[in-house]
């Protein structure tokens, strides 16, 4: 009976004191800071919050939590690009693009990528807000970003948020909202994708174009990710991986000096041309391949990818 009333006891009282988890379904809070990049002090304010997503009937479904950072002191907003940013998973926020890439401060970490003490963020002297105004948003369930009841307390269907052409569609849909809240429909506008940030963002590229009247300055893909492709083993998906493997090898120095002396902008071209030209069919031929191809294969490949 003791152990009874304990139990009654417990429940009552954490039911309640529990407090009730809500995302504000509309709202920004705004601040101003400043950071150093190219060594250059640069003045900025930054806009944190959520923006609704909308059904037919103007009925908030979902809620998006985003980060927006603007310099100030900027007269000319016309001419000043604005860079609408993802990162992928498809289940990730835009942390990673947000504080290891080209946010206004990144976090402390060494050579390695390990964090380091004290722990916490730095400026990012590669950031480029100097030039550029950033938006870092965040798709349904990441983040903050979540999905909102109706007035029955019914969640939307998952299915208009979660596939492809459901994140492009609604997100495009986010994007015009935003950029009419913000008055930057003037402004240049890319927008950045890493991961499958990168499929997202090639099908943003056709949505807001066909059906948001928003014709964008470009479309910027980091280490992008074609999930339909992704680790299949398939020529398409080898073969274009190599460009971003000789990338990082001119990057680490490791390259046969005839090519490390050379500009990464230089080598890529070549490098793309073979490996859709020459390196694809190569790898479709399979068992069927000569032996002169393949050893002329091996040989460019190695010049191109391996270490020194």
């Amino acid at each position: 009976m003791k152990r009874f009333v304990i139990l009654l006891f417990t429940v009552v009282t954490t039911t309640v004191f529990s407090q009730s988890r809500k995302i504000p379904t509309d709202t920004m809070v705004v601040t101003n800071h400043n950071t150093i990049i190219k060594n250059v002090s640069i003045s900025y304010k930054a806009t944190t919050g959520t923006q609704p997503v909308w059904d037919d009937k103007g009925n908030p479904t979902a809620t998006l939590y985003y980060t927006y950072y603007e310099r100030n002191n900027v007269k000319d907003k016309a001419n000043r690009p604005l860079v609408i940013s993802f990162n992928g998973g498809p289940g990730s926020a835009s942390v990673w693009m947000h504080i290891a890439y080209t946010g206004p401060k990144v976090l402390n970490i060494d050579d390695e990528g390990y964090p380091v003490q004290p722990y916490g963020v730095k400026d990012n002297p590669n950031s480029i807000l100097d030039i550029a105004d950033i938006v870092y948003v965040n798709p349904v369930n990441t983040g903050y970003s979540r999905m909102i009841k109706d007035k029955d307390g019914k969640l939307p269907d998952r299915k208009k948020f979660f596939g492809i052409n459901a994140d492009i569609k609604y997100l495009a849909e986010w994007i015009n909202t935003f950029v009419t809240r913000k008055n930057r429909w003037e402004s240049p506008k890319y927008i950045i994708g890493e991961s499958y940030g990168g499929t997202r963002v090639m099908g943003l590229a056709n949505e807001l174009q066909n059906n948001q009247w928003m014709y964008l300055n470009g479309v910027i893909m980091v280490s992008p990710a074609d999930y339909k492709l992704y680790s299949t083993s398939q020529p398409v998906y080898s073969a274009l991986n190599l460009p971003y493997f000789t990338a990082a090898a001119w990057y680490q120095k490791v390259l046969p000096n005839e090519l490390q002396q050379k500009d990464l902008l230089d080598i890529l071209p070549e490098v793309e041309n073979y490996a859709i030209n020459t390196l694809m069919p190569a790898l479709a031929k399979g068992g069927f391949i000569s032996d002169i191809e393949k050893q002329q294969v091996a040989k460019k490949n190695g010049l191109l990818f391996w270490f020194k």
